[in-house]
Formats: structure tokens, sequence, C-alpha cells
């Protein structure tokens, strides 16, 4: 059974209390996903989606390219509120990185950065130092194209280039498919009452199989998605994880 922990510390930022830097257009940037665990059943997690939010728009880390996911929990539903977007599968994945961290338990908000770092998801100043910390490490480089939606399916094709340098032989790739944009009026819980709003909610995540790094792959992604996604766009995520680590390898991105 996931244990909650609902006295997480959350510290509520604004864009002036952000520790980063102008982005340089000029400079080449490094991709870091990040990936923030949150439910519109936790009222400590609104500061968070608006800080991501805040990271997808302003892009504000010189030398990095945030490519950002919201993935909604499945464990706060029971209290109050059922969340539109919750999955068991997100509290699964959220799962797999505490056990990586050896943590006590799960908790909202959390900020997962570049499948390395876990911390709480509106700590601007701690999510500036993990991202810095990641633009050290090498990265595969991900094409998409081909992007293509018909009906509820979404297709790509992903490409990988061979011997990328990373030192890692092998990955995992997922896509995702997020909605651009979402919002939703609460009615009960914790937050009830308010109106919510959410950037690159992830409304389906697939495994697409393992991928040589040093010979290259090219896959056809095919991805179904629910009806009702994507009414504000939709943005597909690819990227590679080692398996024993969970640090991701690659990352790109592309709006449909």
């Amino acid at each position: 059974m996931l244990r909650l922990s609902f006295n997480i510390a959350v510290l509520t930022l604004t864009a002036g209390a952000l520790m980063f830097l102008p982005a340089d257009e000029n400079l080449a940037r490094v991709p870091v996903l990040l990936e923030l665990f949150t439910s519109e059943g936790c009222s400590s997690c609104p500061p968070a989606d608006r800080l991501l939010e805040l990271l997808d728009r302003k892009q504000p880390v010189t030398g990095a390219y945030l490519i950002v996911l919201s993935e909604h929990v499945d464990y706060w539903d029971c209290l109050g509120w059922k969340d539109p977007f919750s999955s068991p599968q997100y509290t699964s994945r959220q799962q797999e990185y505490t056990n990586r961290y050896n943590l006590d338990g799960v908790y909202t908000p959390q900020l997962v950065v570049d499948g390395r770092f876990g911390l709480v998801g509106s700590d601007g100043r701690e999510a500036s130092s993990a991202i810095q910390r990641v633009l050290r490490e090498p990265k595969v480089p991900i094409v998409i194209s081909n992007v293509s939606r018909n009906g509820n399916q979404v297709r790509a094709q992903i490409q990988l280039p061979a011997d990328a340098g990373t030192g890692s032989g092998r990955g995992i790739l997922y896509v995702a498919v997020a909605d651009t944009h979402a919002e939703s009026h609460v009615m009960r819980g914790e937050n009830g009452g308010r109106v919510l709003t959410h950037v690159a909610v992830t409304r389906a995540l697939k495994q697409m199989g393992t991928v040589d790094l040093d010979t290259g792959s090219a896959k056809v992604a095919t991805v179904s998605l629910e009806p009702g996604a994507g009414l504000s766009g939709l943005r597909l995520v690819a990227f590679v994880q080692d398996s024993k680590t969970g640090h991701v390898l690659g990352v790109a991105e592309q709006n449909l």
C-alpha cells in the first residue's frame, strides 16, 4: 500500500523568486525532461502546476530546453475529488522513482528532473539546481517526424542515430502524448471551488521497447487516446531511459 506524505513543506513561488538566469536563444540548449507528479485533490499542487507552466512557457534556464509532462496520480481520488486526468499508471511510475531514491513513500507535488533527481514540485530554487546539474550529462539526439492524428490515434516516427556517445548501449524508448493545456472546475476535496489549469497533461504514456544506442534505430509509434483528449492542442514527447537507473538519456518533443 502506498503511504501518502501529507505534511510536505510547500514553497509557493512567483517568477520573481526563481533563481534562474535568462535563456540565451543563441546557445545550443540541452533538452531536459521535467515530470511533475501532481493531483487536483491535493491543495499543495496548484503552486507546482503554475511553476511547471512557467518553466514551459518562459524557458528560463540558460543552456536548457525544458520539456515538461504533468502526470496525475490517482491516490488522492478517494478523498473527495476524482482527478479526471489521474491514472494508476502514473502512480506506479512515481513509485518506481521512489524505490530508486529509497524514499519513505510517494507524495505530491513531486518534480523529477531527467529521471535523476526528485524534489518538491513547487521548489523553484531546488529545481534550478537540479536542472543545472543534469546539463552536464551527454544526451542522445532524438528526431520526431511524420506526426499525424487520425481520430483518437496519434502516429509518429522516432529515430535515434547510431553511436550517440552517451556510454549507454541500450535504453527503453517511451512515447507520451499530452494535452497542451487543460482546465478543471473542481467541485469537492481540498481544492473545492477552484478553477485549476495545467500544462502538458499526459493522456497516454507508452513503452515502445528497448533500443540499441550503438547501432541506432527507427520506430513507428502509434498511441491511442481517450475521447476528449487534445481539445486545446497536443504535444508528443519521446524519451529514452536507462532501465537500471531510470536516468533520461535523451528527450525530444513536437506539437501536433
